[in-house]
């Protein structure tokens, strides 16, 4: 047996990643833990589902990241609880692993405030399966308004309503519009697509939030010139299937994005863990658990706060300093250094897109707006995708994209095309372009 101190990572995001990556050399045994066997690059997965992507592009196998980690071990597996007094994690195959230390990073999934029936009707996006599904949806809106003869219905299925007006739903709002008033302009001989409507719909007084009031005005307004109606002040109350009613309007809207809240993974309840009203786990200064040392919390799943009291919002950097962080801590604690008491959170900034070719930016003082912001943007994302072939693909993607409007990745690949979903009780595969040679993803749905 491995009498090396056992890590359990749960989750390979950003967190569980980094800080995976802090125990290179350290002498334990480090098993991780995930439900899918590839790391996403969550940002840019919106582009996935505009067509502007491929799924390999912004996805890596997990085992493949660690081949070289000769004391870190990869289980693709689901887990559905823990024992923290026997110190054991359960997996949904029945097996249990025992661990010395637990690093929880299981991330978050869509918040639909109660009404989780709307899921049905407005997919989120978190996952590449999301990402398929919602191109997939919005594809065939167009394909299928094509052979609509009534007017009524192909306004209906024209009509893009995307819930919520933080960074994600502003990108996939400004998005949809190019899509079709410059992708696919000319492609169908129906309708003309300037019929098309992309409808944001954000519950605030105004769209994204975590920016300044003059940087939301300025992504508002650029939405508008796309074409794009902003609709503020005014919360869902219903998802169907023939649209979303807003306070008490009535939208007929065949395509509904949910972009509007998330909630943290079940982890505070298998370690009965307190937690704030989205599930997050109230952790330590240093990410533990109360009154568990050996079991840490990251990522979305934790609830932490800075300084002067504001919580560390919910990104990528985030994630990831606080991995980072953690595997510190533990290297440490394993090799007898100084263990670090605090994690401190540094923002680094906020940025958004607001379509193909214009972006906003929030550093500190330093604010920037429009290609300049576009092309920092894109520079920041590009950097932090992993490997060369990656980041490579992407930017001659965006370059493709930005000089001729067109998208490498709008195929429909499930079998059952027009009725928008697959065929009951059957498998299909989402399966992208890639470049020759490329790893390609495929996710069995």
């Amino acid at each position: 047996m491995d009498e090396r101190h056992r890590v359990i990572i749960v989750g390979c995001g950003f967190g569980g990643l980094s800080a995976a990556q802090r125990l290179k050399d350290v002498d334990a045994g480090v098993t991780l833990i995930d439900r899918r066997n590839h790391h996403l690059f969550q940002p840019l997965l919106y582009q996935v589902a505009m067509s502007v992507l491929s799924t390999a592009d912004i996805a890596w196998p997990i085992r493949h990241l660690f081949k070289d980690r000769k004391n870190i071990r990869t289980i693709l597996g689901e887990v559905v609880g823990v024992d923290t007094q026997r110190r054991e994690v359960d997996l949904a195959s029945g097996a249990t692993l025992g661990y010395d230390t637990l690093v929880l990073a299981t991330g978050s999934t869509h918040a639909y405030f109660g009404h989780d029936e709307w899921a049905v009707h407005a997919p989120g996006l978190k996952t590449l399966e999301d990402a398929t599904t919602i191109r997939r949806r919005i594809l065939l809106a167009f394909e299928q308004a094509e052979l609509d003869p009534d007017p009524d219905r192909r306004r209906a299925l024209l009509t893009f309503t995307i819930i919520g007006g933080g960074p994600t739903g502003v990108e996939l709002a400004g998005t949809i519009a190019e899509l079709a008033r410059e992708t696919l302009r000319g492609e169908f001989s129906r309708f003309s697509v300037d019929e098309v409507r992309v409808v944001l719909v954000e519950a605030a007084p105004r769209i994204l939030s975590g920016f300044s009031e003059k940087m939301a005005g300025y992504a508002e307004r650029k939405l508008e010139s796309l074409g794009v109606e902003v609709w503020k002040g005014q919360p869902v109350s219903e998802c169907g299937p023939k649209g979303v009613t807003v306070g008490e309007k009535m939208l007929e809207s065949r395509t509904l994005v949910w972009a509007a809240g998330v909630e943290a993974s079940p982890a505070a309840k298998w370690i009965s863990a307190p937690a704030d009203k989205a599930g997050r786990v109230e952790v330590e200064p240093d990410l533990s658990v109360p009154g568990h040392p050996e079991i840490f919390v990251i990522g979305d799943t934790a609830s932490v706060s800075m300084p002067n009291g504001d919580p560390v919002p919910g990104l990528a950097p985030a994630a990831k300093q606080q991995g980072t962080f953690v595997g510190d801590l533990l290297r440490a604690r394993l090799t007898g250094g100084t263990e670090p008491e605090r994690f401190v959170y540094h923002h680094r900034g906020s940025l958004a897109t607001v379509g193909e070719r214009d972006a906003v930016v929030e550093m500190g003082w330093f604010k920037l707006k429009g290609r300049l912001a576009w092309l920092l943007w894109g520079v920041a994302h590009i950097y932090f995708l992993i490997g060369t072939r990656s980041r490579f693909t992407v930017a001659l993607s965006w370059f493709w994209t930005y000089l001729f409007s067109r998208r490498s990745a709008r195929l429909i690949t499930q079998r059952d095309a027009l009725s928008g979903k697959p065929p009951e009780g059957e498998e299909t595969r989402a399966v992208d372009e890639a470049p020759p040679g490329a790893q390609v993803s495929e996710v069995t749905r």
